[in-house]
């Protein structure tokens, strides 16, 4: 929060440097930068910054006044002073460094450009070129040298310090008509005006064992046999005098060089990679340089690298589930290696060795077992092998069932006449019951949520089960309203198989007639909510403890509304692609209730109520609409809340009066950005109205259309529904 006493006397900012621009400095100096206000009020404050950036470690700042003590090169920019006060837009006032600096001196040698004759020659001319990088380049200023004397332009050694044809900060010299006592060392010098830099100087000898340049790869560097990781050394040997720098690409491809750039320069010759890995396998070319060498034709030598690397092999890892007596085939296929040549395979079991061999003309190698025991269930490794190394496929052959699949569309608890108690009918089927051996039986564990022992039992099975077949089991004398783990774990000659654990949570059934209602979304069948297909997305089940690591922060629930990280919820993820505007529906199941005079006030009251999670600077809309049977377009608001409410749980409750079956629609709209997750949890209905402290005490529903909804109005809606009707 900012404040301020606004006056007739408040104006924006406006500054003034007192420094100038550009200041060019040499390096190891120091310099300051003042920045002053020249206006504003409230007086403002002033922030320097750096265009590309942060400021440097060893800047100081006091007020508007920064200063760099020994600067170097890599401190040159553009800096800013920026005055701000709250008032119109701040003020911003730059100027740039230029630290003064020489750097990467080079020269080449070019022959006579009028004759084909790569050489040096008595009677032609040659040129000598020298380029030197200055920071301020319109600085730069050039010496000519021969033997240590100093040269001027004349009619046969022309000096030129520019050439339009090269870089910037080129210099030329013109040797016309080339004698023999032109021999010698010559010398160009490149200097800054002003002086505080060192000069950059380099020699260049012209005498009879000048020469171009000759490339050649020694017969035993290629092609270069390596293994993957070691480090290798690719070799050009160059002749001539001067030495050029050499080039290094790739040749057979359009690839990056190891270090990422397109070319490499060495000065010896060599280049050296380090861990080398498969991808680099192949030509390189080396090739001379004009630089520190002859201007002419590049010479050009080629090198093969061949990088030998262990065999590639698959499947990784298979799990092959097949029952007793039966027969198994193990399959271990080579995608690619190098050497290819020399491959031999060894099977095992465990530690035991099965089988030795060595590749023919195929690509794979196969190990069968004719008939299944307990001797031979276990881990299979094939491993292929080459001079690199080994791949190895991995194949776990065992008896065990698939875990079995629990039956989700039915209703959750099966109603009482007790009070107390609940009962529950388990369903399941079985994924692949023939893969292994029959299932004799199921070892079924239950335990109360949040208790650590198990109360196990036996239910057997007569007779084979069949793919898709619904098997039921019911769970009697359930403690209301407490939930319940269940695990269910299949039982073959083999032993113990999968094991399939479930969570079952007590809520009152919804037919034939509503008494009770609570849906937390702990169950597959989320109490048989169901998506609305005309709407633009789905909403989506998941607990804190299941929620993707990438998902949007600064959004969403971090725990369901008990606090646990396990507990299931529902809610609309906003993320790409979804729009502003677009809605996602989820539907109640239809709850009956005894039929009432459709013209007359009723006295049957329920108490719908739930939890719902709206924290997100882009939340958008939640709204709950009311849907009578038979009266499938229309749709009565209930309830509606948009905007942030907090990382937290609100509560909302209703008091609704139905005179016949219904349905309740939860709408989440998406907000202008993806930090807009909605959730909701634990919808409840229970006969009776809401008590008032829950009206009128737990967190405010803003935005509600309505906290009463009187359905004996119901003829006066469908009246106006008739009149002017919606979509």
């Amino acid at each position: 929060m900012v404040s301020f006493r606004l006056s007739n006397k408040t104006a924006s900012p406006s500054i003034k440097l007192l420094v100038d621009d550009p200041i060019v400095v040499n390096p190891g100096e120091a310099i300051t930068l003042v920045c002053v206000t020249t206006g504003g009020e409230p007086t403002p404050s002033l922030t320097w910054v750096r265009s590309f950036g942060t400021l440097p470690e060893k800047t100081v700042l006091k007020g508007g006044t920064l200063t760099i003590p020994a600067i170097t090169s890599d401190d040159a920019g553009t800096y800013s002073c920026i005055a701000n006060n709250n008032v119109g837009n701040p003020a911003k006032k730059s100027t740039n460094i230029i630290v003064r600096a020489l750097k990467k001196g080079r020269f080449w040698i070019t022959p006579d450009p009028y004759h084909k004759d790569d050489n040096i020659q008595i009677g032609r001319e040659v040129k000598i070129s020298c380029q030197v990088e200055a920071v301020p380049s319109e600085e730069l200023t050039f010496s000519w040298f021969k033997n240590g004397r100093p040269l001027r332009s004349s009619e046969r050694m022309v000096i030129t310090q520019t050439d339009p044809d090269i870089s910037p900060g080129t210099t030329n010299l013109d040797i016309i008509d080339l004698k023999f006592t032109d021999f010698g060392t010559y010398t160009c010098v490149a200097s800054l005006k002003g002086g505080g830099i060192s000069d950059i100087s380099i020699d260049v000898n012209i005498s009879s064992s000048t020469v171009p340049p000759n490339l050649t790869v020694p017969q035993e560097k290629s092609p270069l046999v390596t293994r993957e990781g070691d480090t290798i050394e690719l070799q050009c040997q160059v002749t001539g005098k001067p030495k050029p720098i050499i080039l290094w690409s790739r040749a057979d491809k359009e690839v990056a060089m190891p270090d990422g750039s397109m070319q490499m320069e060495s000065y010896d010759g060599t280049l050296r990679i380090v861990n080398v890995s498969r991808e680099m396998s192949g030509m390189y070319r080396c090739q001379t340089s004009q630089y520190n060498g002859f201007n002419v034709k590049p010479r050009e030598a080629l090198v093969q690298i061949i990088v030998c690397y262990p065999p590639a092999v698959e499947p990784a890892f298979l799990e092959i589930r097949q029952g007793q007596d039966r027969s198994v085939t193990m399959s271990c296929r080579v995608l690619r290696a190098y050497p290819i040549r020399v491959l031999t395979y060894e099977w095992r079991l465990g530690n035991k060795l099965l089988r030795t061999g060595q590749f023919d003309s195929q690509e794979y190698t196969e190990y069968p077992v004719k008939s299944l025991s307990n001797e031979n269930y276990g881990v299979y490794n094939c491993s292929i092998i080459n001079e690199a190394g080994a791949g190895r496929c991995s194949f776990l052959v065992t008896g065990k069932a698939y875990a079995p699949e629990f039956y989700y569309d039915t209703y959750n608890p099966v109603w009482q006449n007790r009070h107390r108690v609940y009962s529950y009918s388990l369903q399941w089927t079985q994924m692949n019951p023939d893969a292994v051996d029959r299932i004799v039986a199921y070892r079924l564990g239950i335990r109360q949520a949040g208790q650590q022992r198990w109360w196990e039992q036996e239910i057997k099975i007569n007779g084979n089960i069949q793919k898709g077949e619904l098997i039921t089991y019911n769970l009697t004398e359930l403690i209301k309203p407490e939930a319940y783990e269940v695990r269910l774990t299949p039982l073959t000659k083999f032993g113990e198989g999968d094991s399939t654990i479930r969570v079952i949570k007590y809520s009152a059934p919804v037919n034939p007639h509503l008494r009770e209602f609570h849906c937390g979304f702990e169950d597959g069948n989320i109490c048989l909510f169901t998506q609305d297909d005309t709407d633009n997305f789905d909403w989506t089940k998941q607990s804190t403890a299941t929620r993707n690591t990438k998902y949007t922060p600064n959004t969403g629930p971090n725990a369901d509304p008990s606090g646990s990280k396990e507990g299931f919820y529902m809610y609309i993820e906003t993320s790409r692609p979804r729009l502003e505007g677009e809605k996602a529906r989820l539907l109640s199941p239809i709850f009956s209730i005894a039929p009432k005079n459709p013209y007359g006030p009723t006295n049957t009251a329920y108490c719908f109520s739930f939890f719902y999670h709206m924290y997100g600077q882009h939340i958008g809309v939640l709204n709950v609409y009311l849907r009578l049977k038979g009266q499938t377009t229309i749709e009565n608001p209930l309830w509606s809340s948009s905007g942030n409410k907090g990382q937290r749980w609100n509560e909302a409750h209703v008091n609704i009066y139905p005179i016949t079956s219904f349905q309740l629609i939860f709408e989440g709209i998406r907000g202008p950005g993806i930090e807009g997750d909605i959730a909701i949890d634990d919808v409840s209905i229970a006969e009776g109205e809401c008590a008032k402290q829950d009206l009128t005490t737990k967190n405010s529903v803003d935005g509600a259309v309505g906290i009463l909804v009187h359905i004996w109005l119901f003829p006066v809606i469908v009246l106006l529904s008739i009149l002017s009707p919606r979509r």
